[in-house]
């Protein structure tokens, strides 16, 4: 039976396995051939860095995690030790190895390395030591909303868009760059002296795995370049426009080459460690790894990542569209080898698991994330509480700047479940206004979309949109973990058994560039099993009720910050 026959026919809200409702597609794999072969990846996010060993099916068969240190020096901003992170990947590689040949496998059998890494956050390093001179500036920090608005006055701002694909905002590296040479002595006397390099996280790891000052490899893939704001997404290439705006001079700062996405030579080998000699062969920012690690080959696929912050993006094809309707164009992957590069448009959400972990650490509501589900359950709806999660403003497709975190409907009657719901409710919410801007973009409506990270193992998360349109007797029954997020979006929510996509994208493209697979189409069975298809069943007068509310909040949250409010709050 198909998908849509069992939407069709069925009334039971039973999330329907994809396995049994669907043709297999695809070349069938040759699984004793591929059983042999091995890749790494490595998976630098950011509140935690992993590596995990796949085999040849797309299965993880060993891996290691931990957490590293979050940095809050002041209000809004947000930073990383980069030499922390460096560490934390030698500590992830050599756990997840030892755990590899505890099993019984040989080293040799891993073909390569994957990188997969949050984007926009910017590293600023000495080219002549390979110190870094500043923290990383996280992606979600918000030291230059001054700045941006600043930027936005002046002449060609409005042009920007239409050349590198971002509006802009405090996201991009770009910002985050200008602030460190405005106000960092060291980074400006670097810059000056013309021995400033910048990278961003895969930049950063690719120095230091190929051995730092040593071997000085300092490049990028397209997929990150193309959130700096200094790359021109037509032509994959830094654009002098681009950089005379943010007043950079070329002589002055070294800028990571722009490499594709899959490639057995630019990225390096492993100078070190039990990996040492084994070559780094592909590199995507995380949310392109996702798409791919998602199967997303074709315009009109689409993947939402649940992690720190919430992420959706929808191949466009192989041309850009740039945004009408406050999304973001970027680029996709690119795999060289004649390939064209793929593009994306991008919906992005700043706070997602990172409004679960403020309610753990700031708020003390809970003692682990995953006990969230638990707590929104204690109570039959969100109370008639809305969170705007505007830790960092509001992201597309909304890009309000000037708001801030605002909790609206608080009464006597308010408990913590309450707020716990509603904070999982704003990332499904916020998702629903990326889709719409999406189908105004594309003239198409998403057929289908997938889900991945770390919100998305929860049934709750997945369904709290529909809660509180349920009658008390609803609570009681079966069916209370079986309603779905795809209600409040209208379209079929697609859950993989394997939900380390973003991994598992950056170990496809380095298994491409070192010839495990050739074609896109041998891909087809990877992480296919298993699969939970989840159907919108409640009407579209109920899901538009439940939005429009969310909308009246957010017009609500704008202009908490007054103009003269520029890197603190006050």
């Amino acid at each position: 039976m198909s998908i849509e026959k069992v939407a069709e026919s069925s009334t039971n809200s039973e999330p329907i396995s994809k396995e049994n409702t669907s043709e297999s597609q695809g070349t069938h794999l040759n699984e004793k051939k591929l059983k042999k072969f091995y890749i790494g990846s490595i998976d630098q996010g950011t509140t935690s860095t992993r590596f995990i060993i796949f085999d040849g099916l797309g299965q993880p068969v060993a891996q290691h995690q931990i957490e590293f240190t979050q940095k809050y020096p002041e209000s809004g901003w947000h930073e990383h030790d980069p030499m922390e992170i460096i560490a934390s990947v030698h500590e992830c590689i050599e756990k997840a190895v030892e755990s590899f040949v505890e099993q019984g496998y040989d080293i040799c059998d891993i073909k390569a390395i994957g990188i997969t890494n949050q984007r926009e956050t910017t590293v600023v390093w000495d080219t002549n030591t390979g110190e870094p001179l500043h923290n990383a500036i996280a992606w979600p920090d918000t030291r230059t909303k001054g700045l941006v608005r600043e930027l936005k006055s002046q002449k060609g701002a409005d042009k920007l868009q239409e050349i590198c694909g971002l509006p802009l905002s405090t996201y991009p590296s770009s910002v985050k760059l200008i602030w460190l040479l405005r106000n960092v002595d060291e980074v400006r006397k670097a810059y000056d002296e013309g021995r400033l390099s910048f990278g961003t996280i895969d930049t950063w790891l690719l120095y230091h795995l190929n051995g730092g000052r040593a071997n000085n490899v300092h490049v990028t893939d397209a997929t990150n370049a193309s959130r700096t704001m200094f790359m021109n997404l037509w032509t994959i290439q830094y654009d002098d426009g681009l950089l005379r705006f943010f007043e950079l001079d070329r002589e002055k700062i070294k800028l990571p080459k722009i490499v594709p996405s899959s490639c057995p030579e630019s990225f390096g080998v492993m100078a070190s460690g039990s990996l040492k000699g084994v070559r780094i062969a592909g590199c995507l920012g995380d949310q392109s790894a996702a798409l791919f690690g998602q199967q997303g080959f074709s315009p009109g696929s689409a993947k939402n990542t649940y992690g720190t912050g919430c992420f959706l993006l929808y191949n466009v094809g192989e041309k850009p569209v740039i945004s009408k309707h406050g999304l973001l164009a970027t680029i996709a992957y690119d795999f060289g080898r004649n390939r064209k590069p793929v593009y994306a448009l991008e919906g992005s959400i700043a706070v997602a698991g990172s409004g679960v972990k403020f309610l753990m650490d700031n708020m003390g509501f809970i003692t682990h994330s995953h006990k969230i589900s638990d707590l929104a359950a204690t109570v039959e709806n969100n109370g008639g509480c809305v969170f705007v999660t505007a830790f960092s403003g509001l992201f597309a497709p909304y890009w309000i700047d000037d708001a801030k975190g605002t909790l609206f409907g608080i009464t006597h009657h308010t408990e913590r479940g309450h707020i716990a719901r509603a904070t999982l409710e704003a990332t499904c919410f916020q998702t629903k206004a990326i889709l719409d801007a999406m189908e105004r973009d594309s003239g198409h409506k998403l057929a289908e979309l997938a889900v991945d990270g770390g919100m998305s193992n929860s049934n709750l998360c997945m369904q709290v949109s529909i809660l509180e349109l349920l009658p008390s007797s609803f609570w009681t029954s079966a069916n209370y973990m079986k309603q779905t997020q795809a209600n409040i979006i209208g379209i079929p929510v697609n859950r993989p058994a394997m939900r380390e996509t973003t991994s598992l994208g950056a170990a496809l493209a380095a298994g491409f560039a070192v010839d495990i697979w050739k074609e896109f189409d041998e891909l087809k069975e990877i992480n296919q099993k298993d699969r939970m298809i989840f159907q919108p069943n409640i009407s579209r007068e109920e899901s538009a009720k439940m939005f429009k509310k969310w909308g009246r909040a957010v017009d609500m949250c704008r202009g908490w910050l007054d103009t003269d409010e520029y890197d603190g709050d006050f």
